[in-house]
C-alpha cells in the first residue's frame, strides 16, 4: 500500500506503526512525502519504518547511453574499464538543466524551466508554512536560495551564503533565521548534501568537517541562478564569487554525486568527500564499502584528464594504503581506460550500478 504525502495527515505515521506491530510484513507499506511538519508529535518508527531517500534519476537512469563501467564492480575489486561513448559537453548540459524529475525532463525546454520555478514558487510560498516555517519575507529566502545554488559543490559557511544572498539590505536575518532555512529545506528533501568523510582509522587527522552543499537536483540550481543550457556554455557565466571554479564546473560534479549516491546505495556504500582543514588536499569523493574500504572519485568538466588531475587520488593512496579498493577519475571525454599510474578513468556516461 502506498501513502502518498503522508505529512498532511502525520497520524498515518503512528496508524502505519501499529500495522507493522500487529503483524504487518516488511515491505506492505510505503509511505511517501516530506518530515513531519514542525511541532508534530509522532513515534520514531525506530525497528519498524526504514527512511529512504528517493532522489531524481541518476544519469545511468535516463536511458541516454548504456554504461560499461559498474560501480558495485570497481567496489568488488573489478580492474576492467572500458568502453566508450557519443556524448559530449553540449549533452552533460542538457542533462543538468534537463533535470532528473521523470515528468518535467522530457517537457520542451520553455515548459520545462516554467515547471522547475514552479515547484521552487511552492517549496517557498506553500511548503514552508505547511512545515511549520512561516516565511516573513519571501524574497529573502528566494535570495538565499539563489546563494546556496552559487554555493553548489562547495563548503561555503551558512554566513558566507547569508552575506551573499542579502548583500546590500541592512536589516539582515538573524544567524536562527538561515539554520531554520535549511532545516525546513532538509525536511522537504530540496538539499542533499555532501557529507565529509570520516574515516575508522588514524591514517588521517585534521579533516574538513564540513558538507558539500547540492540541492536536490543541479536542475534547480540552474534555475535558482537563472542559467539555461546556453547561458551555462558561455564562459561569461561561468563562476560566481561562492564557487571554487566555474558554476559548470560545480554542477557537473553535482550530477555526478547524484548519479553515485545512487549507484552506491545500490551497493551498499555510503558518499561523502575529503577535505583536509588547511585545504591542500581533497577528493571530490568518497564511497565507502560495507567493509570499510574506499573508493576515492575525482570530477572533473574536461574531455582529457592530465595528471595534475590524480595528484590527491595519489596522495589518498599513500595515506591510506590497502583500505583504498581504487581510485577513479569521471570526466566528460569519450574513452573510458585506465591510465599508466593504475587510476581508473571513466565518462560519466558509462558509469552505471
Amino acid at each position: 500500500m502506498l501513502v502518498d504525502e503522508w505529512q498532511r495527515f502525520p497520524e498515518v505515521w503512528d496508524q502505519v506503526r501499529r500495522a507493522v506491530d500487529s503483524g504487518s510484513p516488511p515491505g506492505h507499506f510505503i509511505i511517501a512525502g516530506s518530515s513531519a511538519p514542525r511541532g508534530a508529535v509522532i513515534h520514531s518508527g525506530a525497528g519498524r519504518i526504514v527512511p529512504m531517500r528517493m532522489r531524481p534519476l541518476s544519469v545511468a537512469e535516463r536511458d541516454i547511453e548504456t554504461p560499461t563501467v559498474s560501480l558495485s564492480a570497481l567496489l568488488a575489486g573489478d580492474r576492467d574499464v572500458d568502453g566508450s561513448t557519443r556524448l559530449r559537453l553540449i549533452d552533460y548540459v542538457e542533462e543538468i538543466t534537463a533535470s532528473g524529475f521523470p515528468a518535467i525532463r522530457g517537457l520542451p525546454s520553455r515548459v520545462r524551466r516554467a515547471e522547475l520555478d514552479a515547484y521552487l514558487d511552492n517549496v517557498v510560498e506553500r511548503e514552508f508554512p505547511e512545515q511549520g516555517y512561516p516565511v516573513r519575507r519571501p524574497a529573502v529566502l528566494r535570495a538565499w536560495l539563489a546563494a546556496y545554488a552559487a554555493a553548489t559543490s562547495t563548503t561555503a559557511t551558512y554566513s558566507k551564503i547569508l552575506d551573499a544572498a542579502t548583500a546590500g539590505l541592512a536589516n539582515k536575518p538573524a544567524k536562527e533565521t538561515t539554520l531554520a532555512y535549511r532545516d525546513a529545506l532538509s525536511a522537504l528533501w530540496l538539499l542533499d548534501d555532501l557529507p565529509p568523510w570520516i574515516p575508522g582509522h588514524n591514517h588521517l587527522d585534521r579533516l574538513g568537517q564540513s558538507a558539500r552543499h547540492h540541492l536536490a537536483d543541479p536542475a534547480l540550481a540552474a534555475r535558482l541562478l537563472g542559467l539555461d543550457t546556453a547561458a551555462l556554455l558561455r564562459a561569461e557565466q561561468g563562476s560566481t564569487n561562492l564557487s571554487e571554479g566555474t558554476i559548470l564546473g560545480a554542477l557537473f560534479e553535482h550530477l555526478a554525486a547524484l548519479s553515485i549516491h545512487t549507484y552506491a546505495e545500490a551497493a551498499e556504500g555510503r558518499v561523502s568527500h575529503l577535505r583536509t582543514r588547511n585545504n591542500i588536499h581533497e577528493v571530490d569523493l568518497i564511497v565507502q564499502h560495507a567493509d570499510g574500504r574506499v573508493l576515492g572519485i575525482e570530477v572533473k568538466l574536461a574531455d582529457r584528464v592530465e595528471d595534475a588531475d590524480t595528484k590527491h587520488l595519489h596522495w589518498l593512496r599513500d595515506r591510506i594504503g590497502e583500505d583504498l579498493i581504487d581510485t577513479v577519475v569521471i570526466y566528460a571525454g569519450e574513452h573510458a581506460y585506465r591510465r599508466r599510474d593504475d587510476v581508473a578513468v571513466v565518462p560519466l556516461a558509462l558509469l552505471g550500478p
